[in-house]
Formats: structure tokens, C-alpha cells, sequence
């Protein structure tokens, strides 16, 4: 489901402008990451998508839908919120039951509701903890229970807000399989996050923002090597590609595969001569 936003500008009560005409548009399936110094205007910009945020001006339409029109109950069926704190999002008494709250309350047949609970539950490797009180658990536990009432609502886009803070490496290795699936299953997953290796491994798009506004926009890869635009939101490419920067690769990398490949690559030619 496309994501078109427009011209949007946002300012809080208090007079605070935290976003000033931000325009991007989201194509159907994409994974996109968000990055920026605290106080960027990236959660300012992703609770613009479920109507949890209004603009001051401008529009943001998801699908056919503008958000001004639409009460949150009827946009979380369309875009679903992954908080940051797993606690400010459960409130049921068993696993089971915050799984299947939201696809309930979506209204979605009882046989439905139980297939997305148990796929959902799979996914997020809860299987066997349906019983349990969801604040018996671990804090990375329960941030895999908020993954599960969100992904249980099947929606077509999913907002994932800082998914690995505070998660061990287990946990974010589960998060990033769930990115993959999402994707595969043909839905557009956004995240906002200070982790850039986890945006470098997982996510094809980076949008840079600092200042309420867009400052970078384009494919990962190419992103990442903008080190002194970086530099200005306090946001660092990841080790790797810092490396091969100081080592004069010919292109950027990401992650250690690629990393390697063009170390053998510039190898390679260097014997040849």
C-alpha cells in the first residue's frame, strides 16, 4: 500500500515546529529506515501515518486514504505501531489474549483470529507462551509479544519505532527475520532507528532527517556513504563501511559479506597486475 505524504509541517502545542514540509512517497513492499539525532521529527513523522499525529498543514494519504478523514481505530487497519517501550502497549492478561486483540477488534472472524494468532506467535517464536502473563516475561520477551499484537492485525504496512533498543542479540536476530518475512509476504515495513547496522543489514531505503526536515533519501548503500552529512545528525555509517571508505573501496559496503567480496575483488586485480 502506497504512502504518500506531502508538504507536511507539524508543530506541537507548545509552538515547537518539529516537522517543516516533509514530501516523500513509499511504494508498496518497501523497507525503508528512518534515522536522525533525537529530536529530527522521525516519531513526529511515522505517528503522522495511523492519525496519532494530524498535520498543521499538508496531507498524508495512505492508499486512497487521507488521514485527516479517518479516525485511528480505522487507519490501524492499515498501518500498525510497533512502540518503543513493549509496556506502553500491553495491558492483557495472557500472551494469547494481547495477540489476538487487535485482529478482534478489527473484526475478523474467529477462525481468522486464530490463524493470525498462531502464525503471528510463530514468527515471533512465542509459541508455548500463550497462557503467560505477558509482565512474567523477560523486557526482549515482551517486546516479541508487542511485535505479535501488531503483526497478528495483518495490516499491509507495519512501523517498527527503534525495534532493538534494549534487545540482546537474539532478539534482534528474531526482529530482523520478521523484517524479512513482512517483506517477502509483500508488506511495506518502516522503521525509525539509531541503529545503523541494523538499518545497513535489514533496510534497502535510508531517509536521513535532522531538523524537522529530509536531509538524505535514497538507496542504503548510497546513503551511507554521505559520512559529513551524517556527521551533522550524529549518525555514523556503520564499521564496515567507515573501513572500507579508509581503505579507498571503489563502493560502499554495508555488512561483512559485501565487506569481503570487494576485498577479494581489489585483491584479485591487484595480483592480475
Amino acid at each position: 500500500m502506497r504512502i504518500e505524504i506531502q508538504d507536511l509541517h507539524f508543530s506541537y502545542p507548545g509552538g515547537v515546529e518539529a516537522l517543516k514540509g516533509v514530501s516523500l512517497v513509499v511504494n508498496t513492499g518497501e523497507k525503508v529506515a528512518i534515522v536522525g539525532q533525537n529530536g529530527a521529527g522521525k516519531t513526529t513523522l511515522v505517528k503522522h501515518l495511523n492519525g496519532l499525529l494530524l498535520p498543521t498543514k499538508g496531507t498524508v494519504r495512505i492508499g486512497d486514504w487521507d488521514t485527516k478523514d479517518y479516525p485511528v481505530a480505522r487507519l490501524s487497519s492499515r498501518v500498525g505501531y510497533v512502540f518503543q517501550n513493549p509496556d506502553e502497549q500491553l495491558f492483557n492478561k495472557t500472551v494469547y489474549q494481547e495477540v489476538a486483540f487487535g485482529p478482534r477488534n478489527l473484526g475478523y472472524p474467529a477462525e481468522k483470529v486464530a490463524e493470525l494468532v498462531k502464525n503471528a506467535m510463530a514468527l515471533t517464536e512465542l509459541t508455548g507462551k500463550e497462557n503467560v502473563n505477558p509482565y512474567d516475561l523477560m523486557p526482549t520477551w515482551r517486546k516479541m509479544v508487542a511485535m505479535a499484537s501488531i503483526l497478528a492485525m495483518d495490516t499491509p504496512i507495519v512501523v517498527l519505532d527503534e525495534p532493538t533498543t534494549g534487545q540482546d542479540a537474539a532478539s534482534i536476530e528474531r526482529i530482523a527475520h520478521c523484517v524479512q518475512v513482512l517483506h517477502q509476504q509483500g508488506k511495506t515495513v518502516i522503521t525509525i532507528t539509531h541503529d545503523v547496522d541494523f538499518c545497513a543489514e535489514n533496510f534497502e531505503r535510508i531517509i536521513v532527517m535532522g531538523g524537522g526536515r529530509i536531509l538524505l533519501d535514497g538507496p542504503a548503500i548510497e546513503v551511507l556513504a554521505q559520512e559529513e552529512i551524517l556527521a551533522t545528525t550524529y549518525v555514523e555509517p556503520p564499521q564496515l563501511t567507515r573501513l572500507g571508505n579508509r581503505l579507498d573501496f571503489p563502493h560502499p559496503v554495508r555488512n561483512e559479506e559485501e565487506f569481503l567480496d570487494m576485498y577479494r575483488q581489489l585483491h584479485r586485480q591487484r595480483d592480475r597486475a
